[in-house]
């Protein structure tokens, strides 16, 4: 079974919104309106630290992660790859224009364009976290 074209921005465009306008976006309130627009209900959102359910937790974990590193920035490392209902986007994390301090990827499972599921895997961090 193949997708189409239609069917594959409906996977991609959330994984993009995911990086963008909820894990870069530094206002609490816009953020929870992309997750409410972008995300089922009951998403699952699972990382090396924890495992959230539902858009509060969600929106608690994202602001976590930026206020532990507020001069961090994300940056797509590729485009989003599509297979099915399932979406993957590399990025990596860390201070503009410099070496990224962290490698990673998202892995999301869309229903009816939107996040069901994601998985965010680290691959480590870079030389220059560890010297931090």
């Amino acid at each position: 079974m193949t997708t189409t074209p239609t069917q594959d921005a409906r996977i991609r465009e959330p994984l993009l919104v995911n990086l963008f306008a909820v894990f870069s976006e530094r206002d609490p309130e816009r953020r929870m309106r992309a997750i409410v627009a972008n995300y089922t209900e009951d998403v699952i959102w699972s990382s090396p630290e924890a495992t959230t359910r539902g858009h509060e937790e969600l929106n608690g974990g994202a602001q976590r992660l930026i206020d532990r590193t507020p001069d961090f920035v994300f940056t797509a490392a590729g485009p989003v790859h599509v297979l099915r209902d399932l979406g993957y986007l590399a990025f990596t994390y860390g201070v503009p224009q410099q070496p990224p301090a962290s490698i990673g990827y998202d892995v999301a499972q869309v229903r009816d364009g939107r996040v069901a599921v994601l998985y965010t895997l680290l691959n480590g961090f870079t030389d220059r976290e560890q010297q931090d």
